[in-house]
């Protein structure tokens, strides 16, 4: 089985070929096919982001997988203009390159203190040739994922793709990336969503992930 992972993102590509891993399985990235294109993200919420994501590449493929996130900073209100959201890499509507990223969220963790609370809301989505499905967190899962978001870079490592997990610590003070290893450290909070993905995708569950 061939899947296409909707994404260009070098850190997101390699998490699911890790997580979804299997004999006979293999997954390309929309650069190793050579897709441009993009749809526009007109969803409310990161699982309307992914579906709308699937739809579009399910015409290149016919096993695709989608995510979008949410970045959500637990002290602030939904409402607030410093909110992440959706925009996490356009935050007040402009586009942030990684460092510009890493930028200006040390900054905002700064000026929030040194550090902050922070998960991100996940969506999924699976086109197959039986149909799309879609699945969401709710905050309450996605919340047993979150992290301190700091205000200082932990070391030199970068991660390309994930620019934050540099100033990323786990709720008991350890460094999303740390001991020179830049492996799948980030958990997502529950692991529902995989076992979603699975299922789309008609695979047997695996004991351990």
């Amino acid at each position: 089985m061939r899947i296409l992972l909707g994404t260009t993102n070098p850190a997101k590509a390699a998490y699911f070929s890790e997580v979804l891993a299997r004999d006979g399985v293999s997954f390309v990235t929309l650069r190793d096919a050579a897709i441009s294109g993009e749809p526009s993200e007109t969803g409310s919420t990161p699982q309307e982001n992914a579906a709308i994501k699937a739809a579009f590449y399910g015409r290149h493929a016919d096993y695709v997988i989608c995510n979008d996130a949410g970045l959500y900073l637990d002290p602030l209100a939904l409402d607030d203009p410093r909110q992440p959201g959706l925009h996490v890499r356009t935050p007040r509507g402009v586009y942030l390159d990684d460092a510009a990223m890493l930028a200006y969220y040390s900054g905002l963790a700064h000026e929030l203190g040194g550090r902050v609370l922070a998960y991100y809301l996940n969506g999924f989505a699976v086109h197959t040739p039986h149909g799309l499905k879609s699945y969401m967190q709710s905050r309450e899962e996605a919340r047993c994922g979150a992290f301190w978001l700091v205000d200082t870079p932990l070391n030199c490592q970068s991660r390309p793709g994930w620019p934050l997990d540099s100033i990323s610590l786990y709720r008991d003070g350890r460094p999303f990336l740390q001991d020179g290893a830049q492996q799948a450290t980030q958990e997502w909070g529950d692991r529902n969503w995989v076992r979603f993905l699975e299922t789309a995708l008609g695979f047997s569950p695996r004991e351990e992930i």
